[in-house]
């Protein structure tokens, strides 16, 4: 049966403290009276009583601010004291401190295969708090284990359903949108962390990189991808230069040029904007034909 936290702070503690101690005193000096006038109900009963008071003042306890104490009787749960400062309950209550601070940890680095099987490394930072007490204390055996073992396990799924870097600017890639990614690990962790009264506050990755084995491999995989995005810019940048060139010349008669040259100054163009060297001069004497 699943258990929900409840609430229960007790009693103020400090009047408790204080009606103790007076009758501490008090019983005392009737044991000292009861001593000096040899009356042993009186001293009996004194001893009796500050066994009694002593027993009432372990049932005080502290609550932290952002903190929260579950309380038990003999095993069964009779509530959660969130209620900050000194509190008094019945002394034979068990009273286990629960944080309730927001905490975060960074998982180790995973080694697992993407969705197209490259071998990846991936780690995960995860923000956390306990939001019940009763669920995080009674439903798994120790929720701050259970917590990184779950966070983990949802990073290793998560790293198996996106590729490290999407060959489609459709396609959803662990590199190339990080923000989805984040969202749809955060999801994954508080659902498989929800059973522990556990809210993710955010999950995101802290370290994302190809395998030392298929790295190198990688990075050149990476660098062509760049220079044949480059080279594809550079030639879309020259064909519009080469037709508006052709659209000057031909608009202010510059030159009359035939197809054939046409084609040629074309070539040329393309071959000048597009190479990796800068273009060497060369004069011409004679005519355009020779």
């Amino acid at each position: 049966m699943l258990v929900r936290e409840r609430e229960f702070d007790g009693m103020a503690g400090l009047p408790v403290l204080l009606g103790a101690l007076v009758g501490i005193v008090a019983l005392i000096a009737t044991i000292v009276s009861g001593a000096r006038d040899a009356n042993p109900v009186l001293v009996v009963g004194g001893a009796l009583g500050i066994a009694l008071l002593a027993l009432m003042l372990g049932g005080l306890f502290l609550v932290n601010p952002n903190e929260g104490r579950v309380l038990q009787l003999f095993g069964n749960y009779v509530g959660t004291a969130r209620a900050t400062g000194l509190r008094w309950a019945n002394p034979f209550l068990t009273k286990r401190a629960v944080s309730l601070r927001v905490r975060n940890f960074e998982s180790s680095h995973l080694k697992v295969n993407d969705f197209d099987g490259n071998p990846i490394e991936i780690a995960s930072v995860v923000v956390w708090k306990v939001v019940d007490t009763a669920e995080a204390v009674f439903e798994v055996d120790d929720y701050e284990h259970y917590v990184r073992v779950q966070a983990e396990a949802a990073l290793r799924n998560l790293a198996t359903s996106y590729p490290y870097d999407a060959h489609d600017e459709q396609q959803t890639s662990l590199r190339g949108h990080t923000t989805a990614v984040a969202d749809h690990l955060k999801r994954e962790v508080q659902e498989r962390l929800a059973k522990a009264g556990v809210q993710v506050i955010e999950a995101r990755i802290s370290h994302l990189a190809y395998a030392p084995e298929i790295a190198a491999a990688m990075l050149q995989r990476q660098q062509a991808g760049a220079i044949i995005a480059a080279r594809q810019r550079i030639v879309e940048g020259a064909v519009g230069m080469v037709e508006m060139a052709l659209q000057q010349l031909s608009a202010k008669s510059i030159v009359t040029l035939d197809d054939e040259r046409k084609a040629a100054m074309v070539s040329n163009l393309l071959v000048v904007l597009c190479g990796e060297r800068s273009a060497q001069p060369v004069v011409n004497a004679g005519t355009i034909y020779q």
